[in-house]
């Protein structure tokens, strides 16, 4: 494949205008559709193939590599060292070295792989998605699902017509005590339950400075990381972890980590959409050239009760004593969850419920890469399929 400078791609692609028509399949490329996409390989491996190999990528790839059916065949990425450090993960646990690419087409044209996993920025989730399934490789997504709705539902029906198994990498949808938690809430035994929150008081975030405008590092193609969004001159504030917290490429914590509260909440009240949602926040704590807020409070009015998301930077103690966490409140009582377990505390005058506390179950990412390559075998749906993953990132 020859090189197409990012403009010319951007014009060839049309992803803003034409993301819906991609997922119909309207618009094709020259891929190499593989024959035996979804299918045990050889040995019965599967191979994958990694698009983005930052710091979400290579914890992603560990964790696939728990799997001894998975193999690597080519890992993308438009930053050598990123490259490098992948293709160590890869020596050091299958023992040899994949091949290399800085464009992703490049690893949907292969017939040797057969899923892919993309722990790209967020502005680049949509665009590789769509065409592997089109490629018809089953994909792995990171979360959020998308920097859009558009993008989400052009995902979501790319996944449909091509018949592939898509999961998004919000890994607690598989994480035990989370799950017995939210079939409590499900049961009735708190109640009624009028009032969810979720919150994260981080004091890791701290201000990230501003930095001067400078050329992009050695071995970066920078015109393929600013891909569908605007072209603007190399910062190091606006590159991989940072790129967070600039609206070009993300949506600030809120789609950072509010997706993944947001998505424990729901798992215990179901999949309505909300009638109303407003949002109040901003840049109070720090003096720095990011742009999403470090300080927001969100509430969603779903039928029958209240969604409240709250987070604030450079700070640790939240509520109840933790930094992060959830809260199911119901009329008998109230359920308090994080990675640390859950604990119920009942209303003073309700003697239907006990007291409880339960530990936390783990790391939840080998099972949710579990469920998706036993999903890739047996055709099935994901535990956190882009049905789900697009209502809850949107």
């Amino acid at each position: 494949m020859k090189h197409i400078s990012r403009r010319r791609f951007l014009g060839k692609t049309a992803l803003t205008a034409s993301l819906a028509p991609l997922a119909a399949g309207s618009l094709s490329f020259p891929f190499v559709r593989s024959a035996r996409a979804g299918e045990p390989g050889a040995n019965n491996k599967v191979r994958l193939g990694l698009i983005g190999c930052g710091g979400m990528g290579q914890g992603d790839l560990e964790c696939f590599f728990l799997n001894e059916e998975v193999d690597c065949a080519v890992i993308c990425d438009v930053d050598d060292a990123n490259i490098a450090k992948g293709v160590a993960i890869c020596e050091k646990q299958r023992g040899k070295k994949p091949d290399t690419a800085k464009d992703f087409r490049r690893v949907l044209d292969r017939k040797d792989v057969d899923m892919v996993m993309i722990a790209t920025p967020d502005h680049w989730h949509a665009l590789p998605t769509v065409l592997a399934c089109q490629a018809g490789k089953d994909v792995y997504v990171e979360k959020p699902l998308a920097k859009t709705i558009d993008e989400g539902r052009a995902m979501l029906e790319a996944s449909r017509r091509h018949q592939r198994v898509v999961q998004m990498g919000s890994q607690w949808r598989s994480c035990k005590h989370i799950l017995e938690a939210a079939e409590m809430v499900r049961s009735g035994k708190l109640g009624n339950v009028s009032v969810v929150r979720g919150w994260a008081y981080l004091d890791w975030l701290q201000s990230i400075g501003k930095p001067a405008d400078c050329p992009a590092p050695a071995g970066v193609d920078y015109d393929m990381w600013l891909g569908p969004a605007p072209k603007r001159p190399f910062n190091p504030n606006r590159f991989h972890f940072k790129f967070r917290w600039f609206w070009d490429y993300a949506g600030g914590l809120m789609t950072d980590w509010g997706v993944h509260l947001i998505n424990m909440m729901l798992m215990g009240m179901g999949n309505d959409a909300p009638k109303t949602a407003c949002s109040s926040g901003g840049k109070f704590v720090f003096d720095d050239n990011s742009e999403t807020p470090d300080s927001q409070v969100t509430m969603y009015e779903f039928p029958g009760y209240m969604l409240i998301w709250e987070h604030k930077a450079g700070l640790n103690n939240g509520l109840h004593g933790r930094s992060w966490g959830i809260e199911w409140n119901g009329t008998e009582g109230t359920i308090i969850l994080n990675d640390s377990g859950w604990e119920i505390i009942t209303e003073r005058k309700q003697a239907n419920l006990d007291s409880q506390k339960k530990p936390g179950s783990g790391d939840p990412r080998p099972a949710h890469v579990r469920n998706f390559l036993d999903c890739v075998k047996s055709r099935q749906q994901p535990v956190l399929n882009l049905e789900i993953g697009h209502h809850v990132s949107t």
